[in-house]
This record gives C-alpha cells, structure tokens and sequence, in this order.
C-alpha cells in the first residue's frame, strides 16, 4: 500500500473511483477536474497498482490562516471497512500540517459520516438554514455577475467569522450555478425548470420570493447563515488554529 499524490496519467482512475463511489454524472465529474483539481491538493491510497482511496482538498481562508476545505472522500466498494479512510485522512492531516495549513473544514453528508469524523477530531461548528419558499407577487431587482465580482462581493457579505472560499472554489461552483446580485444580497443560483437551488444566499433572506420571481422560477431552495441544522465540522491542525463560526458553500 502507498499513500502519495496522484500522477496526470492516473486521473481517470480518479475520475472512475468518484463516480462508483458518489454516482455523480460525467459532467459534474469532468468540471471538478477541468476546474477544481490539482495533483497537489490530492492525496490517494494505491494497492496492488491501483487507486483504492482518494481525497482532495480545497485552499480556504479563516482571519487570515491557511485552512484546507476536504472534500470528495472515497474508498471503493471493495476496500471498505479495512480502515483506508482513517489511514488517508492521517496522512493527509499530517502533510497539510507540514505544509502551514492551521485547521481542516468538511461536510459530512449523513450522520454516520459526521460521527465517524468526530473520532477523527472534527467538531460541529457554526451552521445553516435551509427553507423553501414560492415565487412572490413582485420581482426584486436583481443582475448577474462575473465571478471575480461574486469573491469580491462575497467579502463583504459574509458573517461574522465566516470562511472564505475563492479561487479555484469558485471557478468549480461556477460550473453548476450562476452568481447575482440585488439590494442588501448576494446569490449562487442554479435552476431546472421553474425550480431553483441556491447553495448559498447571503445578506437579506427575506428577498427569496422576489429573487424566484424575476428569474422565472416558481419555486426554490435557499441555504443562507443560521442554526436550524449542523453543516461543517472543523478539525484544528495547530494550536493557535482559529475555529470558523461559518462555512456556506459545499460542493454537494
């Protein structure tokens, strides 16, 4: 067993271990390794001359300190249960120590996941509200945005103690959503049909109505701050790592 960074040659197989692993399309998959991968931010177990376990990571930023945002945590099928994912995640950790990073943010997608990182040192911090509302009588003013404009903005928006995510974050989020912006708020939209799903809504909540109803939509999904229900865990790496009190934008 070897735990190393991936060479070009071998993203393939990366690409076939995360769809057997999570069943997410082709296009989804491609635009994280067109946009969001690097070979330096991705630390994988190979056995017998395969790829069995891999994990990638994303630059983040919290008051100043380098953190990593860990994502896309996979273990085939066949090697589950042989503890490969505590052996990758620990090396991970230790390598993203050496490298100056202060602390490790992930979203756990069920809560088998957030209690097997738990015993890895992760914590819940912070967290999100999620609602769903319909269309409202008027449209808000509203007009789309570049993504340099959306980090830029995105700044000023964010809470207290929030994380900032920019970079190659947003040129992968860019690839499943479209960035606006209106009076007093800042959104990350996508939309199927008259549905719409924002992975983050910032600033004022209360014009989700009137943001469905100039875009055309009849109905949505918003993610905004708050602490209706748990979302990010957060695992220091040194002592002097400052916790998050938010974390919005998961590539789910």
């Amino acid at each position: 067993m070897k735990i190393d960074f991936p060479i070009p040659e071998q993203i393939p197989e990366l690409a076939a271990l995360w769809q057997t692993a999570f069943g997410d399309t082709e296009e989804f998959i491609d635009g994280f390794f067109f946009t969001g991968f690097s070979p330096a931010r991705c630390r994988c177990i190979t056995i017998d001359n395969t790829i069995t376990a891999a994990l990638y990571w994303f630059d983040i930023r919290h008051r100043g300190q380098r953190m990593a945002y860990i994502y896309a945590v996979a273990t085939h099928p066949d090697h589950r249960g042989k503890g490969l994912c505590r052996q990758l995640m620990e090396d991970t950790h230790a390598h993203l120590t050496l490298r100056g990073y202060r602390g490790a943010v992930l979203v756990p997608q069920n809560d088998g996941l957030r209690r097997m990182y738990a015993g890895m040192g992760y914590r819940d911090f912070g967290g999100i509200s999620e609602f769903v509302c319909s269309a409202g009588t008027e449209p808000v003013q509203l007009h789309r945005i570049d993504r340099e404009e959306y980090a830029s903005l995105r700044r000023r928006y964010l809470p207290e103690g929030g994380v900032i995510q920019e970079d190659e974050n947003i040129c992968f989020l860019e690839t499943m959503a479209f960035f606006y912006t209106g009076p007093h708020f800042l959104l990350a939209a996508a939309t199927e049909g008259q549905k719409l799903h924002s992975p983050e809504l910032l600033g004022d909540v209360s014009a989700a109505p009137g943001i469905l109803t100039a875009l055309g939509c009849a109905e949505g999904t918003f993610r905004c701050p708050g602490d209706s229900m748990k979302f990010a865990m957060f695992r220091p790496l040194t002592i002097d790592a400052a916790t998050p009190a938010y974390f919005g934008l998961a590539f789910d």
